[in-house]
């Protein structure tokens, strides 16, 4: 794929997984709490990350208008969803409570982590 091409399906999947943090996050943890949240019932800890992970999704919208200008954003998205969805795959893998997320938020940041590494502008020569 050439550099244009793939700048231009770059910065929609920005678009897409921005949307994603902002508005599908939080819903994901009230219809499917069994791969999105770690607990029951209300959180401080829910709400904490939820304001993260909406707050990461405006960032990468605005990162889509100019994504060469947003690498380090970008490289941050991706090392952070490889070791969110690590850690939380051992931690799923080690308590037989917490199986489901591997179906749920740990497949999904290692995606986002895959799609955005593929997604990545090569180095200038």
């Amino acid at each position: 794929m050439d550099e244009h091409t793939r700048l231009k399906i770059l910065r929609g999947a920005l678009r897409a997984i921005g949307v994603i943090f902002i508005f599908a996050v939080y819903p994901l943890t009230v219809l499917w709490p069994s791969g999105w949240t770690w607990h029951a019932g209300p959180s401080d800890y829910l709400q904490m990350i939820m304001g993260i992970y909406a707050t990461l999704g405006v960032f990468l919208w605005l990162a889509a208008r100019d994504p060469m200008r947003h690498l380090s954003l970008i490289s941050f998205t991706i090392w952070s969803s490889v070791v969110h969805g690590g850690m939380m795959a051992v931690q799923s893998l080690a308590n037989p409570a917490h199986r489901g997320h591997l179906y749920g938020d740990v497949p999904a940041l290692l995606l986002i982590a895959v799609i955005l590494g593929w997604l990545y502008p090569a180095p200038a020569q």
